[in-house]
């Protein structure tokens, strides 16, 4: 019967030789190759004390920015939630009212605007895709939570009080 994958390989059976008899040489050699590693950089970061440094491409936390009078960005076109492949984005539109000029940039603003944050998959999609630049994604780390309520982002917790400055980026 011939065998359907050539994975196996014949175990060599012949007697071992004096050298490999007395394992010495063996031995020296993990020994040089451990002893090698002791003295090499090591990988392990002490967390608390020490930081990690980041690629300059990282992605981390959604943010909606305003522009330089504080007014919101946003102008509730969808076109971040068409282009997010994960369906992570959600809003709704609502019109400006009458003295609403100093909190709307636009008519037309996002009266709510949610990120499911257990979804998304940070891959900068709604960043390239807002016309706006409203929202982008930060050098902050998502902060760990316990419930998936508290992984849902609203407009509140996106929105920050200055705004980024083309010259910041």
């Amino acid at each position: 019967m011939e065998k359907l994958t050539k994975r196996s390989a014949p175990v060599d059976r012949s007697p071992m030789t004096l050298k490999e008899r007395i394992y010495l040489p063996a031995l020296l050699k993990g020994m040089s190759i451990t002893v090698g590693h002791i003295f090499k950089k090591k990988a392990t970061v002490q967390y608390p004390e020490e930081k990690r440094s980041f690629s300059p491409v990282f992605r981390g936390l959604h943010i909606l920015n305003r522009d330089e009078q504080g007014r919101e960005r946003c102008t509730a076109c969808g076109l971040c939630a068409v282009a997010c492949p994960a369906e992570a984005i959600t809003m709704e539109a609502a019109e400006r009212k009458a003295g609403e000029q100093h909190l709307y940039r636009e008519e037309k603003y996002a009266a709510r605007y949610e990120i499911n944050m257990l979804r998304c998959i940070f891959c900068g999609a709604c960043e390239e895709a807002c016309p706006k630049d409203a929202i982008y994604l930060s050098e902050t780390v998502m902060p760990p939570n316990y419930t998936r309520e508290s992984f849902i982002y609203k407009k509140e917790d996106l929105l920050i009080a200055k705004p980024k400055n083309d010259t910041q980026a």
